[in-house]
């Protein structure tokens, strides 16, 4: 029985953000919805709908994929994760925190998006400011107890650490999206420096 209230003790402990943990991910949230909207500020109709090439997505289509995944995140995920395995106690978070907020946004290493989180089309310019209603709910989550109790899989985690971290727990997944927005963020800055980018 000792054992057994030990064991739930520690899950609590290790289910706890420390201050500096919840500071880096607002700071993180807030740096990427800063760059993505910064990025698409002022842009023109013909901006927003241009594609450097047919097999490459325009600015449009990069908002519209950021916006399902941080909708996917929010919603079907986060529902996972509280029906999903308790974490192991022995893991080590800040290893997995870091690849996430240093790997992640990293565009040298090449993720194929999913099919399914391939953009469909038709996102509106007046849509992106789904991306900081977004930012807000996801630091609104931020604010929950018990963010390191669960984990999920995560295939650009497996993929990035070469299969030797699998899962993400709710804290990694608020994370992962901002780095996510940040990837893309770069991704829109490409096509804007584009030789053939509309003027206006």
């Amino acid at each position: 029985m000792q054992s057994n209230a030990s064991g739930a003790a520690a899950l609590t402990a290790q289910s706890d953000l420390t201050s500096y943990e919840i500071e880096q991910a607002n700071a993180f949230l807030q740096q990427a919805q800063e760059g993505i909207v910064g990025a698409v500020k002022g842009l023109s109709e013909a901006q927003w709908n241009f594609k450097p090439a047919a097999d490459r997505w325009s600015i449009a289509e990069i908002v519209e994929h950021v916006i399902f995944i941080q909708e996917r995140v929010l919603g079907p995920m986060r529902e996972q994760l509280a029906a999903s395995p308790a974490a192991p106690l022995d893991r080590n978070c800040q290893i997995v925190d870091a690849i996430v907020v240093y790997r992640f946004p990293n565009r040298l290493a090449k993720l194929t998006a999913p099919e399914f989180a391939a953009p469909k089309g038709g996102l509106k310019l007046s849509e992106a400011d789904r991306v900081a209603s977004n930012t807000r709910r996801f630091a609104e989550w931020l604010q929950e107890p018990g963010l390191r109790q669960h984990v999920l899989e995560s295939p650009p985690l497996k993929a990035l650490s070469k299969g030797e971290h699998q899962f993400m727990d709710g804290y990694q997944w608020i994370l992962a999206a901002s780095a996510h927005t940040e990837r893309h963020t770069k991704q829109i800055l490409e096509v804007k420096a584009d030789p053939k980018f509309p003027a206006n």
